[in-house]
């Protein structure tokens, strides 16, 4: 009877074991991290250089996934096309999960959700709109595709009509841009160049329904319960996602990204430039002093950092810095205004053109740009109000600035009289006698001798000091 369970109870104990085994596997499967990264802004070089260092963090961690929740009005090309290359050369399965509700990846963000290996939307949410517009003046020609927009028109939009020849390489190029990514991932390519040509929009429902997006969710934790078991492709091969129940971490944005979210505004950066500017101005015109120079320097090195950064129209820049210039000439040689006026309006509109107005995150406010305007005329009215004062004032040095002055005799004898004068003993000579305490004016000056004659106004007793 006992050789009969032999079998049985190794039976059992193998399957115990394979069992036990296989929980362990996927419970090691289950407990591999999800990267969850936050864009809750324009596409810019910040959240560019955010994203694309995320991916490569959670490739170190060794993360199943990558969930970058999307919230953006559109951004700049360049910068949207850096965090697609990252995404498609990633060895780890990437995201894009338009949230919280009300939320939108409009423009730049539609680019991103097509070229991400799942595309996910919460509900009350809306994508679309993906029509490039140039930067800069409009009509003029453009050497890169410039920003998208962060406007949305409703679904149905008639065409937009190229108005020349650089409008219509740029939507071209942007439709075959999107319609490759949606090739690439399974999704509706008809509908993504219509974004881009129609500038159409559409809500989450309507994009799951059009086959543009994968999932609808409600948070992080339910999209992982819905893509649990799905097959992607990464550079590497087919993965299958193992994400019910995984733990996810949000990545928040390090020193480098807030860094760049804050030189990266235009705002700032004209600010900066301005200082800059200002400074190493007043460091030519008062050198020795050191702080002015070093901060203007350092201000004037981060505003340029900052323009290359942005799309910047240099028609506009040009304009800018012709208006700091002219400002700058007026503080140190006034021409009554002329070339005050003149730099404050090329000032303002440089600042007007130098970013793209359309784009919230690149237009440069008009309160600033004439609140700075206005703090420039205030400093070039002082500084020309100063440099007339200390015109009219007396010469304070030199022997333009002896002669008239008053001393009082020292000494006196036959060879040589003494006088003080201005806290200094000068050998002095007069063609009437002097006597020591005797107030005098100075004449003239000839070298180390100065010409003198009794002040009668102002003789005052024996022994007065000037």
């Amino acid at each position: 009877m006992s050789t009969s369970r032999a079998p049985h109870s190794a039976w059992a104990r193998q399957a115990a074991v394979c069992l036990l085994c296989w929980l362990t596997l996927m419970g090691f499967a289950a407990a591999a991290p999800v990267q969850v990264l936050r864009v809750h802004d324009a596409i810019g070089p910040a959240s560019a250089d955010y994203v694309v260092r995320g991916i490569a963090k959670a490739q170190r961690n060794g993360a199943s996934l990558v969930v970058i929740e999307l919230d953006t009005p559109g951004g700049l090309d360049t910068s949207m096309r850096q965090i697609i290359q990252a995404i498609l050369a990633s060895p780890v399965p990437v995201a894009t999960f338009v949230a919280p509700e009300g939320s939108r990846a409009a423009s730049a963000g539609t680019y991103i959700l097509y070229g991400s290996h799942i595309a996910a939307m919460a509900p009350s949410t809306t994508l679309g709109a993906a029509t490039p517009v140039a930067i800069g003046m409009p009509g003029g020609p453009q050497p890169s595709p410039g920003a998208l927009p962060a406007s949305s028109p409703a679904s149905g939009a008639k065409p937009t009509s190229p108005t020349d020849a650089m409008s219509a390489k740029q939507i071209h190029d942007a439709a075959a841009f999107i319609r490759g990514l949606a090739q690439q991932r399974g999704r509706n390519a008809e509908w993504a160049e219509r974004a881009v040509r129609e500038a159409v929009s559409l809500t989450a429902q309507e994009a799951l329904r059009e086959r543009v997006i994968d999932v609808v969710a409600r948070d992080v934790a339910d999209l992982l319960a819905q893509v649990d078991g799905r097959r992607v492709r990464v550079p590497s091969g087919e993965v299958t996602l193992r994400t019910r129940g995984a733990a996810f971490e949000l990545l928040l944005p390090d020193w480098r990204h807030r860094l760049l979210s804050v030189i990266a505004n235009p705002s700032f950066a004209l600010i900066l430039m301005m200082i800059g500017i200002y400074g190493l101005m007043f460091e030519f015109s008062s050198p020795g002093f050191g702080v002015p120079g070093v901060v203007g320097a350092i201000c004037l090195l981060l505003a340029l950092f900052a323009l290359q950064l942005l799309p910047v129209n240099y028609a506009g820049l040009a304009l800018l810095l012709l208006g700091l210039a002219l400002m700058a000439a007026e503080a140190l040689s006034p021409s009554f205004g002329v070339l005050g006026v003149g730099g404050v309006i090329a000032f303002v509109a440089g600042g007007i053109l130098l970013f793209d107005a359309d784009e919230p995150s690149l237009g440069v406010p008009l309160p600033l740009l004439f609140g700075l305007a206005a703090l420039s005329a205030v400093l070039i009215v002082a500084g020309g109000s100063m440099a007339l004062r200390s015109r009219r004032q007396p010469v304070g040095t030199g022997s333009e600035q002896m002669v008239g002055s008053v001393g009082v005799v020292l000494e006196a004898a036959d060879a040589e009289t003494w006088a003080r004068v201005h806290g200094e003993r000068w050998k002095v000579r007069c063609g009437v006698p002097l006597s020591p305490g005797q107030r005098v004016r100075v004449k003239a000056m000839h070298g180390l001798v100065l010409d003198v004659v009794p002040d009668i106004e102002l003789q005052t007793s024996q022994g007065a000091t000037p």
